[in-house]
């Protein structure tokens, strides 16, 4: 029996690993350092087990439905309850501390809880795409990948305090980007995918120009620059929109 057909699901399951680690870490480290830099290794980490399981199972020819559910499984992980834990941690250093008995009930008890709209709208994501029959080239609404990058960039950003985009951090702040993220992962909204059929200039401009946008930004700002990126990469999307079809992505 060839163990090849086994390889994609062993990379998934390598994404799941990061994904755990990641919350065990989230959970176990100081609200104001959010684990960093580990978390950034096991969102990275998550992030090129992601890659690889979709590229071997291609190069293989080892596609499955259960490697189909798996990924899915494993996304839910490391790309819906961890960021979601990320913003929790990340509310409760950011509000007064309180009391459990007294504060649970009162605004600032309940506000770190609106962090789980992000693991909820993530499953709700995943699910739609496991039926969703909608293939090409792009996907629609944002990436649950995309949308955890995002909030650890704001979450890196929250730790290094001269960051230029610290003072917007904020509860307040926070609390809207987890309503907005939840929006825009279910939202039919058609959004570029970095998937080149050639390589001319005219079918992949806005694919060239998120590259090379967020390469420069990248070397300017470091991991600060992580949200502009995908800001950008949703407006340069937008942009695009009459040329992209409407399609499916997890």
């Amino acid at each position: 029996m060839s163990i090849k057909k086994y390889i994609p699901n062993l990379l998934t399951c390598g994404n799941i690993a990061c994904g755990l680690a990641g919350i065990i870490v989230v959970m176990s480290t100081p609200a104001e350092t959010l684990g960093m830099p580990w978390l950034m290794y096991l969102i990275g980490g998550a992030l090129v087990f992601d890659f690889l399981d979709g590229f071997a199972a291609r190069l293989l020819k080892a596609y499955s439905p259960i490697g189909k559910e798996l990924d899915s499984l494993a996304d839910m992980v490391s790309f819906g309850v961890l960021p979601g834990l990320i913003l929790f941690q990340l509310l409760n250093s950011l509000l007064p501390s309180i009391g459990f008995d007294r504060g649970m009930l009162s605004l600032n008890g309940l506000l770190p809880y609106v962090s789980f709209l992000i693991p909820i709208f993530s499953a709700i994501r995943l699910a739609k795409f496991n039926i969703d029959t909608r293939q090409s080239d792009s996907f629609i609404g944002l990436p649950t990948p995309a949308n955890t990058l995002f909030i650890l960039g704001v979450a890196y950003s929250y730790t290094q305090k001269s960051s230029f985009l610290n003072p917007f951090i904020n509860p307040i702040s926070i609390s809207i980007i987890c309503f907005v993220l939840s929006y825009l992962l279910i939202a039919e909204i058609p959004l570029i995918a970095l998937k080149f059929k050639n390589t001319s200039w005219a079918a992949n401009k806005f694919r060239y120009l998120l590259i090379i946008s967020a390469i420069t930004l990248f070397l300017i700002l470091n991991f600060n620059a992580i949200p502009i990126i995908i800001i950008l990469y949703i407006i340069l999307s937008l942009v695009n929109r009459k040329g992209i079809d409407t399609t499916s992505s997890k």
